[in-house]
């Protein structure tokens, strides 16, 4: 299977194994998937990135000693990091606050999705989205094993972020309202 590979893809390995240009030529090959190789089990240590136009990744580490490719099964905790996301394979403490311009800020989407003229709104998060598409994923897509619509919330009264019972790097605090309705403290009038 592996020969017949080679054969239809192309690609030579017969010089002591595959290096950038090989990479390049499978990631020609395997569009469906982003071939990411590291070359150490830091999130800088990129040294292969094939940019795929898919959400589908195949992430690799180089082992220099043997000359061989080893799989990635789980980013994060071959990094030691809470959260890497996969758009800019950068380390942090928390998907729900990571900013990233390769991703799609309203539903997390690699790559991002594009934008359209019209704002459709989700009654659960109180967030707008640019186009069917962004609403559909944002309901699918999923941060830390729940969804992103009950990952990212908006105040419905300010439109601020609220933040996650654990995180503690969003700006605002969440106040639980008598009628049961998350909002922010910036939109809360308190009074003794």
């Amino acid at each position: 299977m592996v020969q017949r590979l080679l054969e239809t893809s192309g690609i030579k390995l017969d010089r002591g194994g595959g290096g950038i240009r090989e990479l390049a030529r499978f990631q020609e090959y395997f569009k469906e998937y982003r071939i990411v190789v590291f070359s150490g089990l830091n999130c800088e240590d990129i040294m292969f990135d094939g940019h795929g136009q898919t959400e589908k990744r195949n992430n690799l580490l180089y082992d220099e000693v043997a000359r061989h490719y080893h799989v990635i099964v789980n980013i994060t905790c071959a990094m030691a990091k809470r959260y890497v996301c996969e758009a800019c394979n950068k380390g942090c403490c928390s998907d729900v606050t990571h900013k990233c311009e390769q991703a799609c800020s309203e539903c997390m989407s690699v790559p991002p999705c594009t934008f359209s003229h019209i704002r459709i709104p989700c009654e659960l998060c109180n967030r707008n989205f640019r186009s069917r598409a962004y609403f559909d994923k944002h309901k699918k897509n999923k941060l830390r094993g729940k969804k992103v619509c009950e990952q990212k919330k908006n105040c419905a009264a300010c439109g601020s972020l609220l933040r996650n019972k654990r995180s503690t790097s969003v700006i605002n605090r969440t106040v639980r309202t008598v009628s049961g309705t998350w909002k922010s403290d910036i939109s809360v009038t308190w009074r003794r």
